[in-house]
């Protein structure tokens, strides 16, 4: 069985996730580890999960889900895997964390493969289906897992709120389009793990949630 660990990470207070299952291999998705206290925390959660990092998966490319992509490079020999269209926001990275005040960082390294909607991600006995779920950024990917029954939303979905649109590349109406088509089209218990806040499930937002209670 696929399994989730949750590290809530930087200023941002992101979600970064190792996901892993029973043969030890794992995937590390959206590593926003800022401090070198936050980048120890991921290798000693690794290594108490007794697991071995495969793949790195960017459900989006906004500074606070890459801060930790060089070091997963340099520590695991990683590249990011994201959609095409966050392309431009990671050769940014440095730029827009100068743009809010931080310290400039290294450059994250870049692609050389892009994931593509319908494509389905393996490593060990995992498989995780990509869903194009822009309107937050360009490129919005999430990560589903039927076997699981969980689903890796970014910042496209919340507990009872959605994705800001107002950055670059924002789209209200496009983000709501994601979470009806590609979000609450899966079974009403698939737990959903956001890229800030609370884990939630699909039931729960498609009741609750006041953003997606309106009419299409």
């Amino acid at each position: 069985m696929t399994q989730v660990a949750c590290l809530e990470v930087s200023p941002f207070a992101e979600n970064t996730y190792v996901v892993y299952d029973s043969t030890g291999e794992a995937a590390l998705v959206d590593p926003g580890c800022y401090t070198s206290a936050e980048c120890d925390w991921l290798v000693r959660t690794v290594e108490q999960l007794q697991v071995r990092p495969k793949r790195m998966l960017l459900t989006h490319a906004h500074l606070d889900h890459v801060f930790g992509v060089a070091f997963v490079y340099r520590r695991w020999g990683l590249l990011p895997e994201c959609h095409r269209n966050e392309l431009p926001l990671l050769k940014r990275y440095p730029d827009i964390c100068v743009f809010y005040g931080l310290p400039r960082p290294e450059p994250a390294p870049l692609p050389t493969r892009f994931l593509q909607e319908g494509e389905t991600i393996t490593f060990g006995q995992t498989q995780l289906e990509v869903r194009f779920t822009p309107g937050h950024s360009p490129g919005g990917l999430s990560f589903y897992c039927p076997e699981a029954g969980f689903v890796l939303a970014g910042d496209t979905l919340f507990y009872e709120s959605i994705g800001r649109t107002d950055l670059p590349g924002g789209h209200f109406e496009t983000l709501l389009e994601s979470i009806r088509k590609q979000l609450f089209t899966l079974p009403d218990e698939t737990k959903v793990y956001s890229g800030h806040g609370p884990a939630t499930t699909i039931r729960h937002e498609r009741e609750h949630n006041p953003f997606l209670r309106l009419p299409p």
